[in-house]
């Protein structure tokens, strides 16, 4: 038996979900992406901390999946095994009167309808987003001129080798797209937000008024992964893509969105290789045609 063998093993007997080989097409937005060595889900940070010891201690590499909206797998798929949050790091409270406690593995939308339902403002802006809570507090996911900086008060998290703590406050080092979390390596396990009281007609009439932009501006109807590049400065990489006559241009089964030009659209059948191909003709063009250099927002994993 070898280690990722023993590692799925010793998953199953904490009640692990465990799977080998399994197709990552199957949870990216993307759909693309070849085999996991081992997929497991762990149910609670227990379990997330003696797997992840047991791992620090076998030397097995580990990717933490969240909604797989930001991510781009190799069409070899990943090497070691992939954790995904399920059970406990779904569940969303109220830790005070404005507060919410939301398990990292909630998606954003089960957040951001949480806190409508309670009549708490602040979320909106988040409202379609189609990302977990843990990966938007780890890259500082953002839309409409709002970000997750502006909400988020702390998040707990377990080390890769099996530890825990909370980072709080300035602590986070938020900034455009980046996190403290980017650099230390950590797993964000629950996210607080602190919220306020918010009319319930306002709060719904707000989400409906950004999902309609979202929806009208982009192809939420292809599978992608949002944003391909950040925004560089002074600039926007949409408007760049779209100047230099890139909107529909293809690689193999993946194309620059005829709707959006700051997304690439998965038409059918596309690859990593046909995303990372067209990445390429449009960091080169872009840099040619109007000398700025494209920054990629998209995680890859292999």
């Amino acid at each position: 038996m070898n280690r990722l063998e023993e590692l799925g093993e010793y998953a199953r007997s904490l009640g692990c979900a465990v799977s080998f080989g399994e197709p990552m097409n199957r949870h990216t937005t993307f759909r693309i992406g070849g085999p996991a060595d081992l997929f497991l889900t762990a149910d609670d940070t227990q379990v997330l901390q003696k797997l992840c010891r047991r791992s620090s201690e076998t030397g097995v590499r580990v990717t933490v999946l969240g909604n797989g909206s930001n991510l781009l797998v190799s069409d070899a798929g990943i090497r070691g095994a992939v954790f995904q949050l399920g059970g406990k790091f779904r569940e969303i409270a109220l830790c005070g009167e404005t507060s919410v406690r939301c398990g990292a593995g909630a998606s954003l939308a089960s957040l951001c309808s949480f806190a409508k339902s309670r009549s708490l403002t602040g979320m909106e802006f988040a409202w379609g987003i189609p990302g977990s809570a843990g990966g938007a507090a780890f890259m500082n996911a953002g839309a409409y001129e709002h970000c997750m900086a502006e909400v988020v008060s702390s998040c707990s998290h377990v080390t890769r080798d099996g530890g825990c703590g909370t980072l709080r406050g300035e602590d986070l080092r938020y900034g455009y797209r980046r996190s403290a979390y980017a650099e230390n390596g950590c797993i964000v396990t629950s996210v607080k937000v602190d919220l306020k009281r918010g009319d319930p007609e306002a709060i719904a009439a707000r989400m409906d008024e950004l999902y309609a932009r979202r929806k009208s501006k982009q192809p939420l109807e292809l599978p992608s992964a949002g944003s391909v590049f950040k925004r560089p400065e002074g600039h926007y990489a949409g408007t760049l893509i779209e100047q230099c006559g890139l909107k529909g241009r293809r690689v193999g089964g993946a194309a620059v969105s005829e709707k959006h030009a700051g997304f690439i659209v998965n038409l059918g059948g596309a690859t990593c290789g046909d995303v990372r191909g067209l990445i390429e003709v449009i960091r080169e063009t872009v840099l040619r045609e109007t000398g700025v250099e494209l920054e990629c927002e998209i995680k890859t994993a292999e």
